[in-house]
């Protein structure tokens, strides 16, 4: 595998150098209270709530939002008895006099009268006072065309909308719809549209939005609470990688390390010498493996999750250090020691073209998304693209790579990542021409992006891996640590369920797998005689991950089940292949 410093040829074994009209009172938005007897009342004294009083033994839930809360979620569910017994019995209303005032004006049509009380509402901040009135105002506008008083709907326009001063572009689509009524279809930018009044129920929904949720408590607020609160858990959970069917709000979520793949289920035994890369394909159907022996081995993941060899790509005349899956699958980009890059057909196992360049050697490949081009980064530090057939499109010149064989191509293809140099990565938009860098403190010996393009993962000389997010402004947000990596090439990858862990190989034999938020250690996985060069986590399956060794094996990690029993295995639930399965 390609080494990182920059004037020596990459061999792995090179050192790396340093609606409608409604009442309120059907509304979940408001319930009057529900009726009590007299021996009700006189039970339980009137209580009278403080906004600091709280409950919990954090002390920061304020029992008045709570109370709220509770109240919209039980009218939310239609349980407006017992929603307006809580309003009465807890004293806490859900909503305050002037804001349920406001809000049945608005179902009743009162536009004028709701404005004004909107005013009454104590509200800081003028500009959402200016679009609520907006809105609402609108409201009134195609109420009064639609009932064909054009003449009242152009003066609520000029003396009531317009001095708002906000959203000319809207005044000026109001206006067209005085002067012509075909105006009110208008283009936009999902297709065509139709200025009109929405439906008062929407209207109040819309509001709403405007509107800070102490004055107006959002639907369905305690449902979101508590997704919320799933969620977190989820994330908290430093071993979660399974889909969750069902969670319960009566336990605390927790998974344990039986989901992490832990256990040896298959050594793949047909490389004659090390093997430096190996990557699956996008749906998880194939696995790619290549080494030292210049050979490229397709394996096909079979049904029972067995691996047996689809086919043996020879041709190449060095090491096969870099390879690139196409973006349908169907074809596979081979790359050897600064030599030539290979593109087969995957089916067939046919060699359909040889990329080279006169007097140079190509060291990384990669597929532009659409599949019809390809680049390759090149030993006098340009980076080249072409299309299948072979013809040079572009060359970027200048130091944009170096003798790493890394290349990455964002899948809506608007940005190449190389390293630069020893310590640099540049990001630039082929077609935008911006850039942006990384710089690290180290030397990087290699990289790989996640499939969402929002994360790079980079691999140190000095035993970490890095975690950047690049969407935006570039930054470091996660640091990796605890395996080995003194002299090779090590390749770490993301994986599991939404790409939640982080592997690499290391030169101790084993493999590593960190949570990627937390940045914990939570499995090392033993087995492999020599260093762990590679490791690929199958796209498809989460349960699924393989790496490559110098001990000429690959390994695939499953699930760690007491009864793996697969035809033709050993005691130990370990299936060896040499050749096919």
């Amino acid at each position: 595998m390609g080494g990182a410093e920059d004037d020596e040829p990459p061999f792995k074994r090179v050192k790396v150098s340093s609606g409608k009209l409604g009442d309120l009172s059907k509304s979940t938005f408001l319930r009057e209270p529900a009726s009590c007897s007299l021996n009700d009342l006189m039970a339980r004294p009137l209580v009278c709530q403080g906004d600091d009083e709280v409950v919990g033994s954090k002390g920061v839930v304020k029992k008045v939002e709570f109370v709220r809360i509770i109240a919209e979620a039980l009218y939310s569910l239609g349980y407006n008895k017992a929603g307006a017994r809580l309003e009465e019995e807890s004293g806490i209303p859900l909503q305050s006099a002037v804001v349920k005032l406001f809000m049945q004006q608005i179902l009743d049509g009162k536009w004028d009268e709701s404005v004004a009380t909107l005013h009454k509402i104590d509200l800081m901040d003028e500009n959402i006072v200016k679009m609520a009135s907006f809105v609402i105002l609108e409201q009134k506008f195609f109420e009064l065309l639609d009932g064909n008083n054009v003449m009242d709907a152009l003066k609520t326009l000029r003396t009531e909308i317009g001095p708002l001063c906000i959203n000319n572009d809207r005044v000026r689509e109001l206006s067209l719809c005085i002067l012509s009524p075909s105006q009110r279809v208008l283009a936009g930018m999902s297709g065509q549209y139709v200025l009109r009044a929405m439906s008062r129920t929407k209207l109040l929904e819309e509001l709403q939005k405007l509107l800070p949720p102490t004055v107006i408590i959002p639907e369905q607020r305690l449902v979101h609470l508590v997704e919320q609160a799933l969620d977190l858990q989820l994330d908290a959970c430093r071993f979660h990688n399974s889909l969750v069917g069902e969670m319960s709000l009566l336990t605390d979520h927790q998974c344990g390390k039986d989901q992490i793949p832990s256990q040896t289920l298959q050594i793949l035994q047909d490389h004659s010498d090390e093997v430096w890369f190996l990557q699956f394909s996008h749906d998880g159907k194939y696995l790619a493996s290549s080494g030292a022996d210049c050979l490229v081995i397709i394996w096909e993941v079979k049904l029972d999750g067995l691996f047996c060899v689809k086919h043996r790509f020879s041709g190449h005349q060095k090491p096969v250090s870099y390879m690139s899956w196409s973006p349908d699958d169907h074809q596979l980009l081979t790359c050897g020691v600064e030599e030539v890059v290979r593109r087969w057909d995957v089916e067939s196992g046919e060699c359909i073209h040889i990329y080279e360049k006169n007097g140079l050697g190509l060291i990384s490949c990669g597929w532009a998304p659409d599949g019809k081009r390809i680049l390759c980064g090149v030993t006098d530090k340009s980076i080249s693209m072409w299309d299948l057939e072979g013809k040079e499109l572009e060359c970027w010149k200048g130091r944009r790579t170096i003798r790493i064989s890394d290349l990455g191509i964002t899948s809506d293809g608007k940005h190449v990542v190389s390293v630069c140099k020893d310590s640099t990565i540049l990001l630039f938009g082929w077609e935008s021409k911006a850039e942006k860098v990384i710089q690290e403190d180290q030397t990087i010996t290699s990289f790989v992006l996640s499939t969402d393009n929002k994360y790079l993962l980079v691999s140190l000389l000095n035993q970490e891996i890095h975690l950047w997010d690049i969407e935006g402004t570039v930054k470091l947000i996660s640091k990796y640590n605890g395996h080995k990596r003194l002299r090779f090439v090590l390749r770490p990858c993301f994986g599991g369920l939404d790409q939640a862990f982080i592997a690499s190989g290391s030169e101790d034999s084993q493999v590593y797998i960190w949570h990627k938020s937390s940045g914990e250690l939570v499995e090392t996985l033993a087995g492999h005689s020599g260093t762990v060069n590679c490791v690929s986590w199958n796209p498809a399956d989460p349960h699924m991950l393989a790496s490559a060794s110098d001990d000429h094996t690959i390994r695939i990690w499953g699930l760690n089940q007491v009864n793996i029993k697969h035809n033709g295995s050993g005691s130990t639930g370990v299936h060896y292949c040499n050749g096919a399965a």
